[in-house]
């Protein structure tokens, strides 16, 4: 479950991988439900990316996969092209997204934004607990 306690947990220790890379980012978590339960704008973060960093964890939780892969499977051809354009463009379709897990069952989300995708905390260091 994830709780306030838990998404500030989450949050820390996706601050600590982005000073760690030097950008500053917006960090959004979502329950299990896809409603926001936390979000931060570290010092200097873009403005334009508080609700993308929001879209992403929304995505994540709603589709139960990485925003990286839906982007993947979402490029003309592919079985999800188009889907960007649903849930009224709340859908994000690159790096950032990320579920978070407990006991191998999806319990919520993480989204970041404010860099470029090499620079996306990996779901290693924001989703270790």
């Amino acid at each position: 479950m994830i709780d306030l306690e838990t998404a500030r947990k989450v949050i820390a220790a996706a601050e600590k991988k982005a000073a760690e890379i030097g950008q500053p980012m917006n960090i959004a978590v979502v329950d299990v439900g896809g409603n926001l339960v936390a979000h931060v704008r570290m010092d200097g973060a873009w403005i334009g990316s508080i609700d993308i960093s929001i879209n992403k964890a929304f995505t994540s939780r709603a589709f139960d996969i990485a925003t990286k892969d839906l982007a993947q499977h979402s490029q003309s051809g592919g079985q999800f092209f188009g889907i960007h354009a649903s849930n009224h463009g709340r859908i994000m379709i690159f790096a950032g997204g990320i579920p978070l897990k407990e006991k191998g069952k999806v319990v919520g989300a993480i989204g970041v934004s404010g860099g470029s995708v090499r620079m996306t905390p990996s779901s290693r260091a924001v989703t270790s607990r």
